[in-house]
């Protein structure tokens, strides 16, 4: 029996329309690090002009976007590794094994991002997660989001340790720490070349940044990725994401968890600019403000789509996230093809030369080519390209692309 991928009139709809909501927005984070050195991710003032609009632009990326919708995107792939082999079990297949292939394919795709285009890939990530955490499908959301938590809670306590173990470390240890966080001219201007170099050239670069995300920072991204695609099942199974629940209930999840979430971020930012953007404050313990707060906002964030989804508010615009969801590892893709050609030496070679305001304009156009060819393209195939290959190469069968 050849088995089938899930078919157009069997998706869901609120499914797809959050998962383009969370792919879009990852971009206006991600530009950060294709446009400028990495480091000015997390310490702004160690690059770039930080004065006016551009010190607004990042106040403003780091309380409503900032792992949110990285967040929103973990949460949606835990549902939907539910959901995929829910609909395999009723179909009467064993779902482990076409799991097990499908997420393989996803980390090689991830190896071939991280290594051959940019070193920030996280599907890398998202499949060694979805290989461990599929483990707990069968539980009930209860104890899924007890366990979810706990995970989640990891990641947050190593940096905390981390931030206590500093004052022991030695001279060498620290200086080390604050070269990394606080780039010498000469480290910048090494780490702008490489990427302004050829694509042979930004080999280097690119290795090492993937590496980093793929051992160390791992340590910190598995442990949430996996805390929330946990949590994400159980909010699957209880109707959450699917909008199963009433207006009232989404209104209140949203007015509640905004609130807080608000209040911690805006809070965490306070202390960490009354740091000075101090290593051992900001990435250790002012950045706490923001992990927490960033799951609350974004379970904001899922009510306040699902309460425009169960109105008619925004038809055209809910319309085109659901085209961008349905799409959702090809326009992730799509970003880093587009942004490395903006940025990097292969292309236009304007990394380092793009202010904050700039690289705004720049993600507004992105985002809106891609709401407006993602309909477009829908209209005529059944899957996005990346998905196309990816379904076909996970069921050992070429899908029909055109409808």
């Amino acid at each position: 029996m050849i088995v089938q991928p899930i078919q157009h009139n069997e998706r869901i709809v609120s499914l797809d329309v959050l998962r383009g909501f969370a792919i879009l927005g990852l971009l206006p984070m991600n530009i950060q690090v294709f446009s400028m050195i990495g480091m000015a991710y997390m310490n702004p003032i160690v690059y770039g002009d930080f004065e006016g609009i551009n010190k607004l632009l990042w106040i403003m990326g780091h309380l409503f976007f900032d792992l949110k919708f990285l967040t929103i995107f973990s949460i949606l792939f835990g549902a939907g590794l539910v959901l995929f082999t829910e609909k395999l079990k009723l179909k009467g297949v064993l779902s482990l094994g076409i799991h097990y292939r499908r997420t393989l394919w996803l980390m090689l795709f991830g190896f071939a991002h991280a290594y051959l285009l940019w070193g920030g890939d996280i599907l890398v990530a998202y499949a060694a997660c979805g290989m461990l955490v599929i483990l707990l499908r069968n539980l009930k959301p209860k104890k899924l989001l007890i366990i979810g938590a706990i995970v989640f809670s990891v990641a947050s306590l190593i940096y905390v340790i981390m931030g206590l173990a500093i004052p022991y470390l030695d001279d060498q240890q620290i200086q080390q720490l604050m070269l990394m966080w606080s780039p010498s001219t000469e480290l910048i201007n090494e780490e702008l070349a490489s990427f302004r170099g050829t694509w042979i050239e930004q080999m280097s670069g690119r290795i090492e940044h993937a590496l980093t995300m793929q051992t160390f920072i791992f340590l910190y991204t598995g442990w949430r990725a996996g805390g929330l695609m946990i949590i994400g099942m159980a909010l699957f199974k209880l109707g959450i994401l699917s909008a199963q629940k009433s207006i009232k209930f989404y209104f209140r999840l949203t007015s509640l968890c905004l609130l807080i979430g608000f209040i911690l971020v805006g809070y965490g930012l306070k202390t960490i600019f009354d740091s000075n953007f101090s290593m051992a404050y900001t990435f250790c313990f002012g950045s706490q403000y923001n992990y927490w707060g960033s799951l609350l906002i974004s379970l904001g964030y899922i009510g306040l789509v699902m309460i425009c989804l169960k109105t008619s508010v925004l038809r055209l615009l809910k319309r085109s996230l659901q085209a961008v969801g349905q799409m959702a590892l090809t326009n992730y893709l799509m970003h880093t093809i587009i942004c490395t050609t903006i940025f990097y030496g292969h292309g236009f070679g304007l990394i380092g030369k793009v202010d904050r305001w700039e690289q705004l304009i720049i993600v507004c156009g992105i985002l809106l080519f891609q709401m407006i060819t993602s309909i477009i393209w829908l209209k005529y195939f059944r899957y996005g390209p990346f998905e196309w290959l990816w379904r076909s190469l996970t069921y050992w069968h070429i899908q029909t692309l055109k409808k």
